[in-house]
């Protein structure tokens, strides 16, 4: 149903989630990225919708999330929201009930807090400091990543937590590919301000009147940027609004969809 050269596709009573083999090398961190497979919700959110605001039933809403719970093995009562608006603020999670505001990006070293991002094409970030055994997830569209999340995720860590960039692992996860984001001239020229010549031109081609915009290595050029090793960086082989049928793509469907979650917590 879904086939990956990079991810470890997992199915746990139904529910199937993808993982980073180099973060369950570490056996330090409970993480996952979920499917469409799996849930109880129907029609446009067919079948596991985590997203209490695009208009599905709650009570179906509170039965995916405790299957996907189940699946990754972390409580639902541990779960931390971003409150995701496209920009590159981050927050440090020092403990659970703690209210936030426009947040892209979450760190922790709590054992007790499950980190959780939402998506439908943005890029999942997922990070791991197995020396300071800290985590991080952001979540990166085409407008977070031109503000850098990316790098700025990584400089919280050495700020807040001491983190050396070298030990930390990196997962850039399924979202639209350059296969199909396809940007008018504005985005572009905001994409181009970031990189020089010789590296613009592995993330930005023209399309006709259009111009085609590679996330993903705009994402692993970032990271290395902020001084992450590149053997410890995976990056996804799955795109989003390719997969549509297994993965929720807001362009691939017009916007009528549920979300995907990425989820991480330390063991």
């Amino acid at each position: 149903m879904i086939s990956s050269n990079i991810f470890e596709v997992k199915n746990k009573d139904g529910v199937i989630f993808l993982q980073f083999p180099a973060f369950n090398k570490t056996e330090l961190v409970k993480h996952g990225f979920s499917t469409k497979v799996g849930g109880i919700s129907t029609g446009i959110f067919n079948s596991m919708n985590l997203s209490y605001n695009r208009g599905d039933n709650k009570d179906n809403v509170d039965i995916n999330f405790q299957r996907f719970c189940k699946a990754i093995g972390v409580n639902r009562e541990s779960l931390f929201f971003s409150d995701q608006i496209h920009e590159d603020k981050i927050h440090i999670v020092k403990e659970l009930g703690e209210e936030i505001s426009g947040i892209d990006s979450l760190i922790t070293d709590n054992l007790d807090v499950t980190l959780v991002t939402s998506f439908a094409d943005c890029v999942p970030l997922f990070f791991l400091d197995p020396v300071k055994r800290v985590i991080a997830l952001a979540h990166a569209g085409w407008r977070g990543t031109v503000k850098n999340i990316a790098g700025k995720t990584v400089e919280a860590m050495k700020r807040e937590f001491a983190c050396d960039e070298k030990n930390i692992l990196a997962g850039i996860g399924p979202s639209i590919g350059a296969c199909c984001f396809e940007v008018s001239e504005d985005v572009k020229l905001e994409v181009e301000k970031l990189f020089h010549r010789d590296i613009i031109d592995k993330i930005v081609k023209k399309n006709n009147d259009k111009y085609i915009v590679d996330l993903w290595q705009a994402n692993k050029e970032l990271l290395l940027r902020a001084g992450l090793l590149s053997q410890n960086i995976e990056v996804t082989d799955l795109c989003t609004m390719c997969n549509k049928d297994v993965l929720f793509s807001h362009r691939g469907t017009n916007g009528k969809r549920g979300n995907m979650v990425a989820m991480m917590a330390l063991k």
